[in-house]
């Protein structure tokens, strides 16, 4: 059982993902210390709500798989 419901599409999902991984990526290759990893944490749960398909901003301002709502 689902304790949530998705409320952002496939491409949506994708472009979410690649956005994280790309920030968290980029963030340890070219920062240093804490502020790398905060980055990186940052990056990795933008890419974790993509796979997920649950943002919970998105949620909060009321916009669905079927745009505002």
């Amino acid at each position: 059982m689902a304790f949530y419901r998705k409320n952002i599409g496939g491409l949506h999902q994708a472009a979410r993902v690649a956005a994280g991984l790309a920030t968290a990526v980029a963030a340890l290759v070219y920062l240093t210390g804490a502020a790398a990893w905060l980055v990186a944490l940052g990056g990795s749960a933008f890419a974790l709500t993509g796979l997920v398909g649950y943002c919970p901003m998105c949620a909060v301002a009321g916009i669905g798989r079927g745009g505002m709502s």
